[in-house]
């Protein structure tokens, strides 16, 4: 029977209808306040209570094996039904190519106990010429390759002598001739010396949203790996992605970058620890907006955490980053309105803080970025530096920081500024122990 229709109860349903309207301005839309599923609308979404879970482990779980197919197979089953999360038991897992990550993907180790490592690298030079149009390459020697390894072409580009790299992986073979997954769509000419390696990042993403890592090891055997640049892999690397998160993960030991992300937006790093790379312990790459890296420890790679290109308004703090052999954190082309705050930077092989310098455009410098509240220490050798502000770099806020030296003061500076550089607040930093407490080469400019 249908309910009497009365005033109080139609008062009490436009009230939850149009509750949603209250005190909306011109120009103002509408909240959504009870997102539904719509197809299409990957904005507004319920908070579902239950989604897919996949277990993958070396002896037990709804998959079952050690290698980078087993794991691509969880994260592509789950990936198909709309995202969800799959679940690394304790094990080790060997890879022969990276494992890709779709979008709506939770990839949850147990800690300490999931590691994700790769086998030993090889390198093998090329035998003939591949126009930019084809898929496949000829090999000089076989080579320890196999159907589905990750593989990296090398070869100077023949017009201007950089270098060219390809990511690809191996589809097909006959003998020394390789099909790859994808057209080369650049020339690898005999005239460049091309070389075909087994390298690939361990975990990768390209062109998704909404990502998490999270409690695992990734070590990328470093001593029998050859190196691959950080703006094509890592152990982490994430090229055109969303909102990712990247929390409790250590990254260890690669012959590249511990975790890289290009042109990638909102990306959270938390509590990680990264550290004996080659290169990059933590690398925000060019034009990605927001990032927060938190309280995460950098120790023992080239270089702690290192912003590229034309990285904005991100926050850096609470960071632990020892011991990097040139840098503790170095920012520069473009790499404005962010902040360094509440981090302990110590034992740097060459400065704590560097503000590069960048001439090839009319203000590529790293302008409008706020220091503060780092406990800088112990920064290069004899003629160290703690904070080394290069270029025509302007607009910076260096305030509260603890600059100290608890080695012999030596020709140590605590902070340098270079004689172009514009404005430079400095206020209520302590600094001890050094040579020379502040160098301020405009003065002596010309």
């Amino acid at each position: 029977m249908r309910a009497p229709w009365n005033r109080r109860s139609f008062l009490a349903t436009s009230a939850v209808a149009f509750s949603g309207l209250h005190g909306l301005r011109a120009g103002d839309q509408p909240a959504v306040l009870q997102p539904r599923a719509t197809d299409g609308d990957g904005r507004f979404e319920p908070d579902w209570a239950e989604r897919l879970t996949i277990t993958v482990g070396t002896k037990s779980g709804d998959l079952i094996g050690n290698s980078d197919k087993v794991l691509q197979a969880a994260v592509d089953y789950t990936g198909r039904l709309g995202g969800g999360t799959v679940q690394l038991l304790p094990g080790i897992f060997v890879l022969r190519n990276a494992v890709f990550l779709p979008s709506n993907i939770r990839l949850i180790g147990s800690g300490k106990e999931t590691v994700i490592t790769r086998m030993p690298s090889d390198t093998v030079a090329l035998d003939a010429d591949s126009d930019w149009y084809d898929q496949e390459i000829t090999l000089r020697e076989s080579g320890d390759f196999q159907v589905g390894d990750g593989l990296t072409l090398y070869a100077k580009n023949p017009d201007n002598g950089s270098q060219t790299v390809i990511k690809r992986t191996l589809m097909a073979r006959s003998g020394n001739r390789l099909k790859l997954n994808d057209g080369l769509r650049k020339n690898v000419w005999m005239s460049a010396a091309p070389t075909c390696s087994s390298l690939f990042p361990l975990l990768t993403s390209e062109q998704a949203v909404n990502i998490t890592i999270k409690n695992l090891t990734l070590d990328g055997n470093k001593s029998n790996c050859t190196n691959l640049n950080g703006n094509y892999g890592g152990c982490i690397f994430l090229q055109d992605c969303n909102q990712c998160m990247i929390k409790n993960v250590t990254t260890r030991n690669y012959n590249g970058d511990g975790i890289s992300f290009q042109v990638c937006h909102d990306v959270t790093v938390e509590n990680c620890h990264s550290h004996d790379n080659a290169d990059l312990g933590l690398h925000p790459g060019s034009g990605s907006q927001r990032p927060v890296l938190r309280g995460n420890r950098l120790e023992r790679n080239n270089l702690g955490l290192f912003w590229c290109w034309g990285v904005k308004f991100g926050l850096a703090e609470q960071n632990d980053v020892d011991a990097n052999r040139s840098y503790g954190m170095s920012i520069g082309h473009n790499d404005t309105d962010n902040v360094m705050r509440n981090n302990r930077i110590a034992n740097s092989g060459k400065a704590g803080i560097l503000f590069r310098n960048d001439t090839r455009g009319q203000d590529f410098w790293a302008n409008r970025n706020l220091v503060e509240n780092n406990r800088i220490s112990n920064s290069g050798g004899p003629d160290g530096v703690a904070i080394d502000i290069t270029g025509h770099t302007k607009d910076i806020r260096i305030v509260g920081n603890a600059i100290v030296e608890d080695r012999q003061p030596m020709q140590r500076t605590g902070i340098r500024i270079g004689a172009n550089v514009g404005t430079v607040e400095m206020k209520d930093n302590t600094i001890s122990g050094v040579h020379t407490a502040v160098v301020d080469n405009r003065s002596k400019a010309v």
